[in-house]
């Protein structure tokens, strides 16, 4: 059975009201507390590589060893992204200001993204996922996730569709470009909060990050240690979030309408240990995350018990998977949108002839 074709459970046999009866059982088991002292260190940890990555910069002055730099700098980065996703959720802290302040420290200030801008996307994602006319990770755009969306292009586009399986990676090292390009279009336009301040800490991070590469290096060695840094940084996130929901099969109305089978049924979990969980930056429990959000990164692999044990008792379908497999359906559900697209250019092909 192909990925598109696989389908949910039925409505009659899981559970419409079984959110509220799991939260109460997540609630009583603790799992909603903060966990300051967690937070803490990761805070400490990450700001302490990103200082040893800049100082070590500046010892390598003019070095074409900086480009080494560059692969740690977008392992780091990916950290302070990840630390800006659990401030967005409040994982951290339950205040709003605080939250606020620590998701723009680390995605304005050190990673020159917009966090108002990816807040409003982030958060209409987890109320829709997978919903191909609300979710805006799944909308058409370079990539397409429906055949029928598929089916209508033309050209160009066309031909990207008919190749986004082969091209799905190679694609990746233009994200972090994408994510700049989006801030920065959402922040000329009126409409997010803060805007004021998300352009200054966006124009102190670029002036911060030209400063050091003007500082350490020559004009030749900046250019390629931007392009690996920044198709690193696309490619980490990217392999980060695309295990997560690309391929899980759509929902009925009545499925979608319940937040725990909506929640469920379109996430998959990726298998694994603490090495995992600290790459992936908890994303892994995907499932878990969906479910609760704003649950600290830290309590999601003892909430697994919990939920799985939940799903398994009510007939709810748990996906689970390791990282290789999930690439390969994410992969397997491209190359099957973009099939009707390979079989009609070969059929005029064939015509042609």
């Amino acid at each position: 059975m192909s990925v598109l074709d696989r389908q949910p459970p039925s409505p009659e046999s899981t559970p419409l009201t079984g959110y509220a009866a799991l939260a109460r059982e997540i609630r009583q088991a603790g799992l909603m507390r903060r966990r300051p002292g967690f937070y803490s260190g990761m805070l400490a940890v990450n700001l302490t590589v990103l200082g040893g990555v800049v100082t070590a910069m500046a010892f390598l002055q003019d070095s074409w060893w900086l480009m080494a730099m560059a692969l740690a700098l977008a392992v780091v980065s990916t950290q302070l992204a990840f630390f800006a996703h659990d401030a967005g959720h409040r994982q951290i802290t339950r205040k709003a200001g605080h939250s606020a302040v620590l998701g723009l420290i680390h995605a304005n200030l050190l990673n020159g993204f917009s966090y108002g801008w990816w807040i409003g996307k982030h958060n209409a994602h987890h109320a829709h996922p997978n919903d191909l006319a609300a979710d805006p990770d799944v909308h058409p755009g370079v990539l397409v996730f429906d055949a029928d969306e598929a089916a209508a292009r033309r050209g160009w586009g066309a031909w990207l569709t008919r190749h986004q399986a082969w091209l799905f990676f190679p694609l990746l090292l233009l994200e972090a470009l994408n994510l700049h390009v989006s801030s920065i279009r959402a922040l000329v336009k009126s409409g997010i909060r803060h805007r004021g301040i998300e352009i200054l800490l966006i124009g102190l991070h670029l002036a911060a990050y030209a400063a050091l590469l003007i500082t350490t290096m020559t004009w030749l060695q900046a250019i390629v240690f931007v392009t690996v840094h920044q198709g690193l940084l696309g490619v980490y996130l990217g392999c980060s979030f695309a295990p997560n929901h690309k391929g899980m099969p759509n929902l009925t109305g009545e499925q979608a309408a319940d937040p725990l089978l909506r929640q469920v049924l379109t996430s998959r979990n990726v298998r694994g240990g603490p090495v995992t969980d600290v790459v992936l930056g908890g994303l892994n429990y995907q499932i878990e995350h969906h479910l609760f959000p704003s649950m600290p990164r830290a309590n999601l692999r003892r909430a697994q018990l919990v939920i799985r044990r939940f799903c398994e008792q009510h007939d709810i379908s748990y996906a689970e998977t390791s990282l290789v497999t999930s690439y390969g359906q994410v992969l397997q559900c491209l190359h099957e949108v973009g099939a009707p697209l390979r079989q009609l250019t070969a059929a005029r092909t064939a015509e042609g002839h």
